[in-house]
């Protein structure tokens, strides 16, 4: 399923998004979601319907769960809510997705360097990075809230080179959502999307313009060469 990369020698790092990419949380936001639901005297949805908007966090989980966007007078509200019931549960059902560890030990066996970036806010990201072993081993972890801009803004990505020593055009940035291409392609990255992921609602990633497409993680191997 990989597309190959093209036009981009010297790769030094490669850079991830989270969830969805290197992580499958679907399941603990969508639980901190459906417990609002029950709460209410609400019926419970099935995970499926939570997991395509697992990488829009909490106004993904609140869309699917009551219909509300962040437009609406009581989506403040509902928002610190889940925030609360994800607090308490974000580390009970997330696992790294089959391969990943496998990958990031052939990073390492090639001396390159990894990290992640991710719109999740730090005080949610270093809790997984401390609960979940193959994530501390990243050279740079940049979240949402670390500098003054997100994804698909590049200011992240060009924070986590920078951090890196190194320029911004020897990374690979590897998301599951459009915004992380966007980002990539702004940051002058090689992109590849990780179509085994969440994908968000423009599901059509052939479109994206990214420089190659993996089916799961163990193929990004492949587009690294020798």
């Amino acid at each position: 399923m990989s597309r190959p990369l093209q036009g981009f020698g010297g790769i030094r790092a490669v850079l991830f998004d989270l969830d969805g990419t290197l992580v499958d949380s679907a399941p603990d936001l969508g639980a901190a979601a459906d417990k609002m639901r029950l709460d209410r005297g609400l019926a419970s949805l099935p995970p499926s319907q939570y997991r395509a908007m697992a990488g829009s966090g909490a106004r993904g989980m609140i869309g699917v769960a009551f219909g509300v966007a962040p437009e609406h007078a009581d989506y403040a509200a509902l928002k610190d809510e889940f925030f609360v019931n994800y607090q308490n549960c974000l580390t009970q059902r997330t696992r790294a997705f089959d391969g990943v560890h496998t990958l990031i030990e052939h990073l390492h066996r090639r001396a390159l360097a990894w990290g992640v970036v991710t719109n999740k806010a730090a005080r949610y990201t270093d809790q997984l990075t401390r609960a979940l072993p193959v994530l501390a081993g990243a050279a740079v972890v940049i979240s949402g809230d670390t500098t003054p801009h997100v994804k698909p803004h590049p200011e992240p990505l060009f924070e986590a080179a920078r951090r890196l020593g190194l320029a911004a055009g020897t990374c690979i940035y590897v998301g599951d959502d459009e915004r992380d291409i966007v980002a990539g392609l702004a940051a002058g990255m090689g992109t590849v999307v990780a179509a085994y992921g969440y994908l968000g609602l423009r599901r059509d990633y052939m479109q994206w313009g990214a420089h190659a497409v993996i089916g799961s993680p163990m193929e990004l191997v492949g587009l690294l060469g020798a």
